[in-house]
């Protein structure tokens, strides 16, 4: 073989080689793509299957006719005594199901666990607990708003958290808020009070006002919960840190129920139960995926597309439950929605303007 054909031959491996190349990086990119579609998909998911736990709250509080087919609910009053109590009949369920899961996810949650108990690890441990307390607190809040106004308005003044967490990060971790996100917190609330209902035979200003103070005192308490867990997961994992959440809400609904005994009244338990036990199934099957979701395609994206929760859960009672809001409402919503979606992704904005 000459020179000439020892070349030929080189060049025509070079081209093969970079071919195969060029082929591999096409197959990873469309994988990633796929992986990234699926990810979007998966907590959106997540978000539509949430917004059927709101809305199992709302009618077991306040009776509908669900699906146009079945007169159904308001079983309980909605105040913080049988919120205690849904709460409490939820987690019975949902306790045992992530504790049987999130341990198989992640089998050193166990040893974490146990570790918390040292007494270097007491501060980790009580910043844990203190988020249960939290979780405790903003979830029986929720309940009441829920009980008492529209779904989609409770959970749109409940979605107002980032707000208050941006404000308390800028406190506690000296995150100055950018002029960025000054503006779209500004959004967020100007969004917010147009979905304030006005007061008419179905709702009171009473029952207005004190399921609007309920769905944003909750929100408020999330922000709290929010800040105090990003301190308590630098020093441990999210996943046995959840399970801790979830049961401290379940013993502390369990602890003032005994505390503070239901009316002697007679309560229909097996809707309750059935109630309660879908919207735990639910809550389950919506923190898994979204769980699932942000490993996927990261916290940020995952947080942009969590921000479609409130319009979810709208769309969700409208079919449901024929729950209705008028047009500004519906445009208060649509505008908490864009907010909390730049709001979460200021960051992935950023980068993308630099890019």
């Amino acid at each position: 073989m000459n020179h000439k054909d020892t070349k030929h031959l080189l060049d025509n491996r070079e081209i093969s080689t970079r071919k195969n190349s060029g082929f591999s990086n096409t197959i990873g990119l469309s994988f990633k793509n796929l992986f990234s579609k699926l990810g979007i998909l998966t907590v959106l998911i997540s978000a539509f299957v949430l917004s059927f736990h709101n809305v199992a709250v709302r009618v077991l509080f306040s009776e509908h006719l669900v699906l146009g087919l079945f007169l159904l609910g308001g079983y309980v009053k909605p105040d913080l005594q049988n919120s205690l109590l849904l709460m409490f009949m939820r987690m019975l369920l949902v306790v045992p199901l992530m504790a049987s899961l999130a341990f198989k996810l992640y089998p050193s949650g166990g040893k974490e666990f146990r570790e918390l108990f040292r007494p270097e690890r007491t501060d980790v441990l009580l910043q844990a607990l203190g988020c249960g307390v939290l979780m405790f607190v903003y979830i029986a809040l929720l309940y009441i708003g829920i009980g008492l106004i529209p779904t989609g308005i409770a959970m749109t003044l409940f979605f107002t958290y980032p707000v208050f967490t941006a404000l308390l990060a800028w406190r506690f971790f000296g995150e100055r808020p950018t002029l960025f996100r000054w503006l779209v917190m500004v959004i967020i609330l100007g969004g917010s009070v147009l979905t304030i209902p006005q007061s008419s035979a179905a709702y009171s200003s009473d029952t207005i006002t004190t399921g609007i103070f309920a769905s944003v005192g909750s929100g408020v308490v999330y922000a709290f919960y929010k800040v105090m867990a990003q301190k308590c997961l630098e020093k441990f994992h999210p996943v046995p840190f959840t399970w801790i959440s979830f049961t401290c809400t379940l013993l502390f609904s369990g602890i003032s129920l005994l505390f503070w005994p239901l009316p002697s009244t007679q309560l229909d338990w097996i809707p309750l139960w059935i109630g309660s036990i879908f919207s735990g199934v639910v809550s389950f099957i919506g923190h898994t995926f979204n769980n699932i979701g942000i490993r996927m395609i990261g916290a940020t994206k995952a947080s942009i597309i969590g921000a479609s929760s409130p319009a979810l859960t709208v769309l969700v009672a409208w079919i449901a439950i024929s729950e209705t809001l008028n047009m500004i409402q519906s445009l208060g919503i649509g505008i908490v929605t864009l907010g909390i979606a730049l709001l979460s992704g200021e960051g992935f904005i950023r980068r993308r303007s630099l890019s």
